[in-house]
């Protein structure tokens, strides 16, 4: 198992470079100079400032010196300052990834709770009524924008029924309570895709492990349904939903962007929207280089369990 760990993340490596490459071109690709949108017209029409703060930023040197200088500084935890609200990128991630790591894991359980049980039921009872109403819940859940559920979401709990606040974050650390409840419907949001898409897969795959051979033998020996399911079905037929949910984790951290800005909440998916519309290098650079290596790492855990759930990955 060490030396299959070992191979992947020596797989990341291509992949982490790659993705540095891409967060440090976010500057080029984003329309506007950034000397020029931290003077302001009245100061860059000055020359002379102009070329003195292209200078301080390492505007005028050659690409690849640019790149490896932000490399080496992004190494020794140096992500810039913003240039918005000045204050160290660092520091922003300290005070905002926590908030979008909470969204996100609570999400992930909303979305496993949900999907695995329903599919499992579907799958045991194969075009029932159950089976036909989880599936179209599926399908609209796929279906569904997140924008426009979440917006559903509070019109009806928030504003009709008034039982959940519409809106804002309260730390953990503050108020539990208020902690979760104001993260229910945006978690709810969240999950919604992904607790769909895995519901789907759970019940197609385990449907594929029911009709082995190996599970007519087990049911053969004399083996109840419910020791058949558990004890040999479920194990193999979830090996597909663990590769999935490494994906769709990707997904999850993207959604997050629309999500709190939707119900304001202070992460880093809401943090990038206000620095991309005011043009905050630095932060785009950062917030997309701690999404990859999230996605990433995401992966990484997926293709670990992966191997853990079937021992012959790691084989091989």
């Amino acid at each position: 198992m060490a030396s299959y760990i070992l191979q992947r993340v020596l797989q990341m490596i291509p992949v982490m470079v790659l993705a540095t490459i891409i967060s440090f071109s976010i500057i080029f690709l984003l329309p506007g100079d950034p000397a020029l949108l931290i003077l302001g017209d009245q100061l860059a029409s000055d020359r002379t400032v102009y070329e003195a703060k292209r200078a301080e930023l390492g505007l005028d040197r050659p690409l690849p010196i640019q790149y490896l200088d932000w490399l080496g500084k992004t190494a020794r935890g140096d992500l810039g300052t913003s240039t918005r609200d000045r204050q160290p990128v660092v520091q922003g991630l300290r005070e905002r990834l926590p908030v979008t790591l909470q969204l996100a894991g609570l999400s992930l359980l909303l979305a496993i709770v949900i999907a695995i049980p329903a599919g499992v039921i579907s799958a045991l009872k194969p075009n029932s009524g159950w089976d036909i109403a989880s599936s179209l819940i599926a399908f609209g859940g796929i279906a569904i924008p997140n924008f426009w559920f979440g917006i559903l979401l509070i019109y009806f709990f928030a504003v009709y029924l008034k039982w959940l606040p519409p809106s804002g974050f309260v730390p953990f650390s503050e108020d539990p309570v208020q902690n979760l409840t104001r993260l229910l419907m945006p978690a709810f949001t969240l999950g919604l895709g992904l607790s769909a898409v895995l519901m789907r897969q759970t019940r197609s795959s385990l449907i594929e492990v029911l009709h082995q051979d190996y599970m007519t033998t087990a049911r053969a020996k004399g083996l109840g349904q419910k020791a058949v399911v558990l004890g040999h079905a479920l194990k193999n037929g979830l090996i597909p939903v663990v590769t999935v949910l490494g994906l769709q984790l990707g997904l999850v951290f993207g959604g997050s962007v629309i999500t709190e800005s939707i119900f304001s909440i202070p992460g880093i998916g809401r943090w990038a929207v206000d620095s991309i519309t005011t043009r905050d290098f630095p932060v785009v650079q950062a917030v997309s280089l701690v999404m990859a290596v999230g996605v990433l790492l995401a992966n990484l855990l997926a293709d670990i369990a992966y191997a853990y759930i079937d021992p012959r990955i790691h084989y091989r």
